[in-house]
């Protein structure tokens, strides 16, 4: 594209604008390439020489004017889209956070899906994106609209899409090839100009809220609540429905960290608002010291994640937490056909601990969209988890929501420490006890950001034409690459270098699907001969040996 032509595309975009403020932005920048500035034409180029594509994660990036940006324009867009794919005269959910222009374009949304003909209900007011889930289920729409970008920058926003009806994937996202049938339905919408716009749109009152918690209190929680708990919402929108929940279920409230409970799309004590990030649960455990709590949790600012620490020992993994709960959740659950599932960068335990109770066991792509529909028809899924700290929780009475859900989690794992401190044990007594039974499941993960895509496309296929023979002293045994579908799995872009030597493991490499990251994922896995701390500080010192490798191998 010539300058000429990528300054033509601007001022056609300007014209098009509904937002005094992205215009604004737009016009400011227009004007200083005109005058040959440099580096605004580098911004407007990385602006209109793409835009953002709409995939089975819907649409996320950065705020700002132009088709490669989060927009009032893109998102009416995607709206109309949505709406043409779904046909005449449907209902659709809609929810948003507090990000910064959650709630304008989950009303741009509105507007415009109203306008084509469809019934809208919009959620009231900012909510966590199980709470949308939850509602395309149980309102029996016919799709649902979450404005949410998780835990990204605060420069982000996004848009996720889930289907609905009566069936058991209703309130899951969207798998492909949904994704391209709507991707293709938003470049057959004209001018935004054009788009009739309507305002009939229902909000819905509290009652949406108090059926979500109604249905994840019903879930298999025990009898036991003798416990402490420190909480952040980490500026996002779970605090005052995660504080809800705790108490509705009989639980104690919980200590929280003020300074991060209200939303705050600027996140501004946190470098990253992700549970994950290091420093990211500093307050959170300074709160949890403070109070002398049992446990430590969190939600990511979307409130679909849960991290969880317990005092004195610092941060249980995605893949910790997910095998306590799935145990937890198989006591609690009865009847045959039970389904837990979990993604192939996850730990393997889950595998052993299915095996062991007799209890389908199932390996997915990554993503909720894809765990939520584990299972075979006539199969319950009762449990799914991912390592990134996303967990699904069931009872003998179905999901109440199928996608990740950080509050019902929260409320399982509460149960699960309450009733070990009734025998004097915490959540690390209880991952001991798992390593004695199973081995002792250590894993890490290492991501590399970086600023051009290609810099991950061409390292993939570095590692897929010449594979590592070795990772620190464990031999890679073997590669299995999913590229082209292994098994029941369809294609995608991961590779998994089963190692082996003194002990067992695995390591898994993956683009991530919303951010400009290379992923990897390490497990090792031990047989425990005597004491568990000891075979811990072992395993730590060669999962640390793994990871140096790792980098060094991805980044070569």
């Amino acid at each position: 594209m010539t300058d000429a032509e990528l300054l033509t595309r601007a001022r056609d975009w300007l014209d098009q604008d509904p937002d005094p403020a992205t215009r604004a932005e737009l016009a400011g920048l227009l004007a200083l390439a005109e005058d040959g500035g440099e580096a605004a034409l580098a911004d407007l180029r990385d602006r209109f020489a793409t835009s953002l594509e709409f995939g089975t994660a819907g649409l996320r990036g950065a705020l700002g004017a132009g088709p490669n940006r989060m927009n009032r324009a893109v998102v009416m867009r995607a709206a109309a889209g949505i709406g043409a794919w779904l046909g005449g005269g449907r209902h659709v959910v809609i929810g948003y956070d507090a990000r910064h222009r959650s709630a304008d374009f989950a009303a741009d949304s509105a507007a415009v899906l109203t306008g084509a003909g469809h019934r809208v209900s919009v959620l009231p007011g900012p909510l966590p994106t199980p709470v949308l889930a939850f509602a395309v289920r149980d309102l029996a729409a016919d799709a649902g609209i979450m404005v949410t970008a998780s835990h990204n920058p605060p420069q982000d926003n996004g848009y996720k899409v889930y289907v609905g009806g009566t069936g058991p994937d209703a309130g899951a996202q969207i798998v492909s090839p949904v994704d391209t049938e709507i991707a293709a339905a938003i470049d057959a919408v004209g001018p935004v100009g054009s788009l009739p716009l309507g305002e009939g749109w229902t909000v819905l009152g509290e009652e949406a809220v108090e059926r979500y918690l109604a249905a994840i209190t019903a879930l298999p929680l025990g009898t036991e609540r003798d416990l402490s708990t420190a909480y952040t919402a980490m500026h996002g929108v779970g605090g005052r429905v995660l504080l809800r929940a705790m108490e509705r279920a009989g639980f104690a409230r919980p200590a929280v960290v003020a300074a991060q409970f209200d939303p705050d799309p600027d996140f501004p004590t946190v470098e990253f608002p992700n549970p994950e990030e290091p420093g990211a649960m500093d307050m959170a455990a300074a709160e949890g010291e403070a109070a002398g709590a049992d446990l430590v949790i969190a939600n990511d600012p979307d409130a679909d994640r849960l991290a969880v620490a317990v005092p004195g020992y610092g941060l249980l993994t995605g893949n910790e937490v997910g095998g306590l709960l799935a145990e937890y959740v198989l006591d609690h659950t009865s009847g045959p056909e039970r389904v837990v599932a979990t993604s192939i960068v996850s730990s393997s335990l889950l595998g052993k601990i299915a095996a062991d109770r007799g209890v389908h066991y199932e390996e997915t792509l990554t993503g909720f969209k894809w765990l939520a529909r584990a299972g075979a028809p006539g199969q319950r899924r009762v449990f799914c988890f991912e390592e990134a700290l996303g967990y699904c929780v069931g009872g003998d009475g179905g999901r109440p929501v199928a996608d990740k859900d950080g509050i019902s989690a929260a409320l399982a794992v509460a149960a699960l420490a309450a009733d070990a401190k009734r025998g004097g044990l915490t959540l690390v007594d209880l991952l001991d006890a798992q390593a004695r039974r199973y081995g002792l499941h250590l894993s890490d993960q290492l991501s590399v950001r970086v600023d051009d895509l290609a810099v991950i496309a061409a390292a993939m296929r570095r590692l897929r034409a010449e594979p590592p023979t070795a990772f620190g002293p464990l031999k890679v045994a073997g590669v299995d690459d999913f590229a082209g579908g292994r098994g029941d799995l369809p294609p995608t872009d991961a590779l998994r270098f089963r190692v082996e030597g003194s002990v067992l493991g695995r390591v898994t490499l993956r683009p991530s699907g919303t951010e400009p990251k290379l992923k990897a994922y390490v497990e090792v896995v031990l047989d425990v001969d005597g004491d568990v701390a000891a075979t811990r500080a072992r395993g730590s010192e060669l999962l640390s040996e793994l990871m140096a490798s790792v980098a060094g191998a991805v980044s070569a």
